[in-house]
């Protein structure tokens, strides 16, 4: 061994010793460090890192056991923070349904948060926009605006009558 810059350098193989001793426990913990993760998105990042599923499989069940990950926990704070990006609902669903959230998660999730959708539209248009548009072919951008953001039919409808009403901003 070697001293450099007053550390002690090894040779090449204790290093590569050392990085293989890392448990799939500790890789999950570090993602987690980070932010909240749903389990599938776990067992992605986990695997792509090369650990066998059957030892992801038990760091991730050890993990729920200690409260250290939960989906439930993610879904709070998925819906959350999309709600403060200003995203619908629909679009809310799919992404969380992508990360492998079941139903029941994103429906306690929704109810936990329980914004007014159509406010939350009304504040999204008025922020993007400043007038509701003098021709159908404005108001129809406007509208898709709102629909890309994943907003229901009736949110949008709503937005388009109250977004410019006393500063929704």
């Amino acid at each position: 061994m070697t001293e450099r810059n007053g550390a002690f350098c090894g040779d090449a193989a204790s290093r590569d010793d050392v990085s293989r001793e890392v448990s799939p426990r500790d890789v999950a913990i570090r993602f987690l460090a980070r932010r909240e993760y749903s389990r599938v998105e776990l067992e992605t990042r986990m695997s792509a890192k090369g650990l066998e599923s059957k030892d992801i499989r038990q760091a991730l069940d050890e993990l729920a056991r200690e409260g250290l990950q939960s989906d439930a926990r993610f879904a709070e704070v998925f819906v959350r923070s999309r709600i403060a990006q200003g995203q619908g609902p629909v679009k809310i669903r799919v992404d969380m349904a992508r990360r492998g959230i079941d139903e029941s998660l994103m429906s306690s999730a929704f109810e936990s948060e329980a914004p007014d959708w159509g406010d939350l539209a009304s504040q999204a248009l008025a922020k993007r926009f400043d007038s509701p548009g003098a021709t159908p072919r404005e108001r129809a951008k406007r509208e898709r605006f709102l629909a890309g953001r994943g907003f229901e039919f009736e949110q949008v409808r709503y937005a388009m009558r109250h977004a410019w009403q006393n500063n929704a901003l």
